[in-house]
């Protein structure tokens, strides 16, 4: 058992080091402070292969005098103070201890930070922070790489559950990976029909030599059996719908249950009517194989040594799914076209397995399809942009966002996926980069200028979309400087205000009331410039007579 006082000690009379902190905090402390060396703290414990490192208060941090502390008096106190640095840290991890010691008369707080787990780099608030020296600096990319890597050659989904066999497994659910197998090797289909259940789960590499796995387990494993997993194992499903919220949890075994949420799902056809035409175009909701593909993809790809469970969010309009981890190997981007192909995955056992079955594929195609697909229905791209370093989020609409974009795939239906895909961010009023821009501009998609991008006359036209078209665009420099002369051959001289109102609804749609101002200011100091017009000492704008 520990002695507390004696750690004191050792930590008192030794350097200050990356793993250990001392701060005067005689009265107060800051809570974002305390947890950016939480956060810095459990990192370097984690990289020097420590249990656990110290943060003391109530001690000069170079002479190591105590001079006592009143910060957070009281265990109910310290008790709130752990939970609510809970809140903003990595899979909620708070300090494993606080112990407060009397050391010559006066009270000092030791706070006991776990290691950060393996291969999981602690955040505080999203970020991530390190020690060097002593200070307190962000983690930078060769400690957070050196973290990440610590589970690289583990395969979690790997590891044999000793206690299990193949009494643990469900009979309906091995039956449907079976036929998964068959469609996945056809001409396997005939000897597959023939192999006992024990042949045919190491064939399809769901035992290994015949033990059970959690892969095993996870895929085909009876719902009573989920404890051995030693896992949450399990995927939420929420519902938003006329204003209520309703779900259910499903577990073990994948291959059946996520069949058995996607029945659950709201999914129906809708019609998309084009412009000057009384035959619609008729489409899903969703794409059944999309669904799939996002609650299977959370499965092979979650981080199961934090525990967590897969969460798929039912909204009116849209599918949202989350898991533990991030994109393993490159950008999601990267996926889009079909070309990129994976090296290697974070479960390669149990990926090889959803393989085996057809429940994913291997070859970087699965994001390929589903953007395919959202662009064959006509409807807005999939979205991972929520997605962080410790999460990844999908979120596939269900409905039209823009029916300009929807009418417009429908009028160029020949047109790229990645020019679908591009012009997707446009309608959705995000930035593009350059090349982008000048690609788009080149085949004649786009115009306006950054940051005010729009359908360019050539696709409205098109989908009927001119007015919005104008709207966009607004009026170009000559057109409001024709507008400011006529008005001044109308009326002699005009405010500044006045000017505002003739020219406010010219300009595009998409300006704040700033840039609106500025434009206007420009254009009458350019005239003005030009000899077209004066101010007076009144500041009434007149035309200037030739």
């Amino acid at each position: 058992m520990m002695n507390i006082k004696e750690t004191f000690n050792n930590l008192r009379y030794h350097h200050e080091n990356e793993v250990v902190e001392f701060k005067k905090a005689e009265n107060s402390f800051s809570f974002d402070e305390l947890g950016k060396y939480f956060s810095a703290l459990s990192n370097e414990a984690n990289l020097r292969n420590k249990d656990f490192a110290w943060l003391v208060f109530g001690v000069h941090d170079k002479t190591r005098e105590i001079l006592g502390t009143s910060y957070k008096n009281g265990m109910k106190s310290l008790q709130k103070l752990k939970y609510d640095l809970s809140q903003h840290t990595t899979d909620g991890n708070t300090f494993r201890d606080i112990f407060e010691l009397e050391i010559e008369g006066k009270r000092v707080l030791m706070f006991q930070i776990p290691a950060a787990p393996r291969g999981i780099p602690m955040a505080w608030q999203g970020h991530f922070y390190a020690r060097r020296g002593e200070s307190l600096v962000a983690l930078d990319m060769s400690k957070y790489e050196e973290i990440r890597r610590q589970t690289v050659n583990e395969d979690w989904t790997a590891e044999v559950v000793v206690d299990a066999t193949i009494d643990d497994l469900d009979k309906e659910a091995i039956a449907k990976a079976r036929e998964g197998y068959k469609q996945r090797y056809p001409t396997l289909a005939k000897e597959c029909d023939g192999w006992e259940d024990k042949v045919f789960l190491d064939k399809a590499g769901l035992t290994i030599d015949g033990k059970v796995t959690r892969t095993t387990l996870l895929l085909v494993g009876k719902e009573t059996s989920a404890h051995k997993l030693h896992h949450i194992a399990q995927i939420v499903w929420k519902c938003f719908q006329d204003g209520q919220v309703f779900g259910d949890i499903y577990t073990i075994p994948f291959v059946l249950t996520t069949t058995e949420l996607l029945g659950r799902i709201r999914n129906y056809r809708f019609k998309i009517y084009p412009k000057d035409s009384l035959i619609p175009a008729e489409v899903w909701k969703y794409d059944t194989q999309s669904i799939l593909e996002g609650m299977h993809n959370s499965i092979a790809h979650q981080q199961y040594e934090k525990n967590a469970r897969i969460i798929v969010t039912e909204n009116m309009d849209s599918l949202k799914f989350q898991n533990d981890g991030n994109f393993y190997e490159g950008d999601y981007k990267e996926y889009i076209t079909g070309e990129k192909t994976p090296k290697s995955y974070r479960n390669p056992a149990l990926v090889k397995a959803m393989v085996n079955i057809r429940m994913i594929d291997t070859q970087g195609y699965g994001i390929h399809k589903m953007y395919q697909s959202q662009k064959d229905r006509y409807l807005p791209m999939p979205d991972y942009d929520l997605s962080t370093a410790d999460e990844v989020i999908l979120n596939l609409p269900g409905t039209i966002i823009d029916e300009n974009y929807s009418l417009m795939l429908l009028a160029n239906q020949d047109m790229s996926l990645m020019d679908a895909v591009l012009l997707d961010q446009v309608q959705k009023g995000k930035p593009i980069n350059d090349n982008a821009i000048k690609k788009l501009r080149k085949e004649g998609l786009i115009e306006g200028r950054k940051p005010h991008l729009y359908v360019s006359k050539q696709v409205a036209k098109a989908t009927n979309t001119q007015v919005e078209y104008t709207l966009k665009k607004g009026f170009n420099d000559a057109e409001c400087q024709e507008w400011i002369m006529k008005a001044l051959n109308d009326h002699k001289v005009l405010s500044r205000k006045q000017i505002n109102e003739l020219l406010w609804n010219k300009l595009p749609v998409d300006f704040t009331e700033e840039q609106k101002m500025a434009k206007i200011k420009n254009l009458l100091y350019k005239m003005h410039k030009n000899d077209e017009i004066w101010l007076d000492e009144d500041r009434m704008w007149h035309r200037k007579e030739s």
